[in-house]
């Protein structure tokens, strides 16, 4: 057995990913890829400071079936039988009220690297890419809300969170597109959220406080913010500032704002991206999700975020 670092070349990252003890990511759909040599694999990551109902992720070996795990120092994953594998592990859940911005981290998936007999040759990855900027629905938050076996409400979350069954994930499985997440709890244009997460505006360009973002530009970027805004005045004034943020970081991006779900701003938002473009010479494009979805509840479940994906999808079509 071999021991390969978490900065190897048999990683991938996919999302915002910074350095802590290894690569730490605390946005939920955060993923990396490891392709390794042998039969087996044991993963390492940092789980200091972390409370007892730690994050969960998912494992996908050789693009078959997922499987959860709660975030632990050592995960091992048997592949029953030798050559050459890939293993994807995506960020899935966490709790929202643990620290996600400031260190010491209590709320992340920080991988330090793994041991197996030899490190792989992962393949090319040349999809478009898409980032999704939003809030706890965008994060996955009680889309099983009735997982609920502890007493404390926080510590069902890591069971009832789950960002792969989101609209957002499931429109880019659809379209062949590459996500990059951005999804934290509470978090809104106009204000911060759980985790100690800023306002929109100023946590975009970080992974979290002190480590910038350093991806590529992805090719669309697609944002759904207002649900935590509701009744306040400021909320065009600071999506016009995030708009030119995101517009100055991503010059040749296609910038998507989707409405709010729950029907906040919805006469207010076709007005002021027209205007918005008219003013800056923009071509952001604007998707109305008007009556897709029942106002209650606040987060849609599984189903309610698959219908979401049903109608998002062929608006998306018409852009991609």
């Amino acid at each position: 057995m071999q021991h390969f670092n978490y900065d190897h070349p048999s990683v991938r990252y996919t999302g915002r990913f910074g350095r802590s003890a290894g690569m730490a990511a605390t946005a939920c759909g955060s993923y990396f890829e490891v392709a390794f040599r042998g039969s087996y694999i044991v993963l390492f990551f940092d789980t200091d400071f972390m409370p007892d109902q730690h994050g969960h992720v998912y494992l996908e070996l050789d693009g078959g079936a997922r499987f959860e795990s709660d975030i632990q120092k050592y995960i091992r994953v048997d592949a029953r039988a030798d050559g050459e594998h890939t293993l994807k592990v995506i960020y899935k859940s966490n709790v929202e009220m643990n620290q996600r911005w400031y260190q010491p981290l209590t709320g992340k998936m920080d991988f330090t690297g793994y041991d197996a007999e030899d490190a792989g040759t992962l393949a090319p990855d040349n999809r478009k890419t898409i980032e999704i900027v939003g809030d706890s629905i965008t994060e996955g938050v009680l889309i099983d809300a009735f997982r609920n076996p502890f007493r404390n409400d926080q510590s069902n979350r890591p069971f009832q969170d789950d960002v792969t069954a989101t609209y957002g994930w499931l429109t880019a499985e659809a379209l062949d597109l590459r996500p990059f997440m951005m999804g934290y709890g509470a978090v809104g244009n106009t204000h911060g959220g759980c985790g100690g997460v800023p306002k929109t505006a100023d946590a975009y360009p970080f992974n979290f406080n002190g480590s910038p973002v350093t991806y590529p530009s992805c090719d669309y970027i697609m944002i759904n913010h207002g649900a935590n805004d509701r009744g306040h005045s400021d909320y065009l004034p600071e999506y016009e500032g995030v708009l030119d943020l995101i517009r100055g970081r991503n010059p040749e991006s296609v910038i998507i704002v989707l409405s709010p779900f729950c029907g906040a701003f919805d006469d207010d938002l076709p007005g002021f991206i027209s205007d918005y473009n008219e003013k800056r010479g923009d071509s952001v494009r604007y998707i109305s999700s008007h009556g897709w979805v029942p106002l209650d509840p606040l987060h849609p479940l599984r189903d309610g975020h698959a219908e979401i994906a049903k109608r998002l999808i062929p608006e998306m079509k018409k852009i991609i």
